[in-house]
């Protein structure tokens, strides 16, 4: 333990001022490039995928998922080789976007469910009793990127999984600056693609399912080869196909004004389950599978014949309906100047039927358990970014930039003139979007996690700190990768490098504020165990 107590030990005064200096001094607007762009703000689209990993794309180096629309994204535009989530799960991540805040100072550092209401996990009392629904709720008063383009004039929609905050509270996409809302309220109603309901802004839609709950496994007694015996995992109304429509008609209603839609999709987060016509095509280039019964699986969702198969269709569904958007955006004549940025909210599940050693999903990195989602490795973190305004991005151009989800709110604050705020952490990437001269660095990215262990993470230039096990249960780890020369982080070089251990802890002495909410504590850092000598 003695290292460990050493490395978050409480450096002198003076360090902490120069890192703080550092940091603050990369936040600064250029006032120069918001007099440029603003004259002509663009539309923004958002698409947050869920789950994708890192290599699920074909640009990006996927052999079996055709994505020919997500590549010809890429081709119009800018693809970002060192793009971070800022979580590696579903709502801080979400949150940390929305806020341009990092990991030390969110409200919201990992899955919430809220079990303090009763019982959240039955699906069917959620669907009697709406206030079973939702996650933990962000404090009211919560200001958000949408709040912040709605200032200065956009039109905002969110369409997907929300995952921020119950119906009946606050903290409602409504109420945190969303003129439009259709999705899932609840990220565990999206364990299923055939829900019973849906939201269109504070009321349910229901929909023609009469499904069975999310986590079913499969019928004992019936035979896994025989198709028919996967029927009652499917239903009528398929989630996705409706958030999409309600994505046409808000571009369709809004193509003369400036908006910004954020498509929260929720593929190709498992359950398995996917258009037929898709799944047949990916059965006859994959062909004869062993079927996935969600038996015996503690990370069991639905069962289904063909997971590869339905894996593929669902990524090459949401595929399809990227080049049904571009197309919808150039008939209209807003293509050119409508910034379209893609990426996924973290690295690819294992969980549910989902095989990320078969796709090679967060190539050239690992994405099982304990390297992909869920953990700050790599594989877990490192997801894709494509950002498309064929108006302004060169394209074809590709930048290996270093930047996270919370770059966002100060990216778009550039474009269209709102203020950034003091307290974000992020930077703009509006130089490297533009191919200009005068980006900003970050002196560091940094994550905190506390589920899967409890860990913590900082990158800082070529060198990557990892800490798990924070949560008394097992030893805790101290790692520190070269990125550079061992991107897989495989070679832990702390032993070897005490002054960047030291760096490490000034940082993470300067950044981290303690949670708010007692169920994101690390108890090993919360108690001030590391940072006594």
């Amino acid at each position: 333990m003695k290292r460990i107590n050493w490395l978050f030990t409480h450096r002198k005064r003076m360090s902490l001022l120069l890192v703080g200096t550092l940091f603050f001094s990369c936040k600064e607007q250029s006032p120069s490039l918001q007099k440029t762009v603003v004259a002509s703000p663009p539309n923004i689209i958002f698409i947050l995928a869920d789950d994708l990993g890192y290599g699920e794309v074909g640009v990006y180096g996927q052999e079996k998922i055709e994505t020919p629309n997500i590549d010809a994204l890429a081709a119009s535009g800018m693809l970002f080789t060192q793009h971070y989530s800022s979580a590696p799960v579903c709502a801080p991540a979400r949150y940390m976007f929305l806020t341009g805040k990092h990991a030390g100072h969110a409200y919201i550092r990992g899955n919430s469910e809220w079990k303090e209401r009763g019982d959240v996990w039955n699906y069917r009392a959620m669907a009697k009793d709406s206030t079973l629904e939702g996650q933990g709720p962000m404090p009211e008063g919560t200001i958000t990127l949408a709040d912040r383009l709605k200032g200065v004039g956009y039109t905002t929609a969110l369409v997907g999984k929300w995952g921020l905050g119950a119906p009946h509270t606050r903290s409602i996409p409504n109420e945190m600056g969303f003129d439009f809302f259709y999705g899932y309220n609840c990220q565990r109603q999206a364990h299923t693609y055939y829900p019973l309901h849906l939201y269109r802004n504070r009321e349910r839609v229901h929909l023609r399912n009469d499904t069975i709950a999310p986590h079913t496994a499969f019928p004992e007694g019936k035979d896994p080869a025989n198709p028919d015996s996967y029927a009652d995992f499917n239903g009528r109304d398929y989630s996705p196909d409706l958030m999409f429509d309600e994505i046409t008609g808000f571009i369709a209603e809004n193509n003369d004004r400036p908006f910004f839609l954020y498509w929260a999709t929720p593929i190709p987060h498992v359950a398995l389950q996917a258009p037929e016509r898709w799944v047949d095509y990916y059965v006859a280039k994959f062909g004869k599978e062993t079927p996935y019964l969600a038996n015996g699986d503690n990370n069991r969702y639905f069962p289904h014949k063909n997971p590869h198969a339905a894996y593929a269709a669902m990524v090459s569904y949401l595929d399809e309906n990227i080049g049904k958007l571009v197309k919808q955006l150039k008939e209209a004549g807003i293509y050119e100047n409508t910034l379209i940025v893609f990426t996924s909210d973290n690295g690819p599940s294992y969980a549910g039927g989902a095989d990320p050693e078969f796709f090679e999903s967060a190539r050239p990195f690992t994405g099982g358990y304990g390297r992909g989602k869920g953990f700050l490795y790599e594989g877990g973190i490192r997801v894709p970014m494509i950002a498309s305004w064929p108006a302004r991005i060169k394209a074809g151009s590709k930048s290996d930039h270093v930047s996270a989800h919370y770059d966002m709110l100060a990216t778009f604050a550039e474009l269209t003139g709102y203020e950034i705020p003091e307290d974000t952490d992020g930077i703009s990437l509006l130089p490297t979007f533009l191919s200009e001269e005068g980006q900003r660095q970050h002196e560091f990215l940094y994550w905190e996690f506390p589920s899967y262990g409890g860990q913590v993470a900082l990158r800082m230039g070529d060198w990557k700190l990892v800490r798990q096990n924070l949560m008394n249960q097992d030893e805790p780890t101290l790692e520190l990768y070269n990125l550079d020369n061992d991107p897989t982080e495989q070679v832990n070089l702390a032993a070897e490098h005490p002054r960047i251990l030291e760096k490490a802890a000034e940082i993470f002495q300067l950044q981290r504020n303690a949670p708010e909410l007692n169920h994101f504590q690390i108890p090993l850092i919360d108690d001030g165990l590391l940072t006594k000598k």
